[in-house]
Formats: structure tokens, C-alpha cells, sequence
């Protein structure tokens, strides 16, 4: 069972940063994909950033350039730095954790929510 930790949410005014972070019970190198997901009411819930266990990372084409995807191998961590933040960055963000060859694929955080005020 993995389980993973999500910290680092909250209210910040238009313009400002907030990094989110999140822990993990096992060896994040063990995960083959990392990734920050964000879900706002009525809405599915999209990828913001994934980063693989070799390094390879993605963003999606609404953060690029403000976003950055990390991530610590001795402290099983990994972070959403997010700067310049919009009020449509508002979402409960989630953490997941992705193996490709496992009985179960995914597991996923408890949410933290991101409020961005205009």
C-alpha cells in the first residue's frame, strides 16, 4: 500500500507562490511516474506536471513557465513550485503516484486545496 501526503496548499493573492509538496511511503524512485493533478467543481480532473523515475517531465500547456515539478530521492518528496499564480489556478490539487507494471496503477493524495484571489 502506498500512501501519499500532500502539504503546502492555501490562499495567496494574484502574482504570488505557493510550493505544494508531497511525501511518499515507499522509495520515489520505485514509482515510475510522478504527478500534480488539479480539480476544480463540475470539472475533470487534469494533469498540471508529471515527472518520470529518470527525470523526464511534462507540463501542462497552461503552466509552463510558472510551474516547477521536483523532486527529493533521499526525502521521498516531491514538489509543485508555483509561481506568478492566476486566480484560474484554483483547484483542490492532488498528488499520484503511477506504476506501470503494478496489480494497482495508481494511488493519489488527499487533496490540497490552492485558492488564488484576483
Amino acid at each position: 500500500q502506498v500512501q501519499l501526503v500532500e502539504s503546502g496548499g492555501g490562499l495567496v493573492q494574484a502574482g504570488g507562490s505557493l510550493r505544494l509538496s508531497c511525501g511518499t511511503s515507499v522509495s520515489i524512485l520505485s514509482i515510475n511516474v510522478m504527478g500534480w493533478y488539479r480539480q476544480t467543481p463540475g470539472k475533470q480532473r487534469e494533469l498540471v506536471a508529471q515527472i518520470t523515475s529518470v527525470g523526464v517531465i511534462n507540463y501542462a500547456d497552461s503552466v509552463k513557465g510558472r510551474f516547477t515539478i521536483s523532486r527529493d530521492n533521499v526525502k521521498n518528496t516531491m514538489y509543485l513550485q508555483m509561481n506568478s499564480l492566476k486566480p484560474e489556478d484554483t483547484a483542490v490539487y492532488y498528488c499520484n503516484a503511477h506504476f506501470r507494471f503494478a496489480s494497482r496503477s495508481d494511488y493519489w493524495g488527499q487533496g490540497t486545496q490552492v485558492t488564488v484571489s484576483s
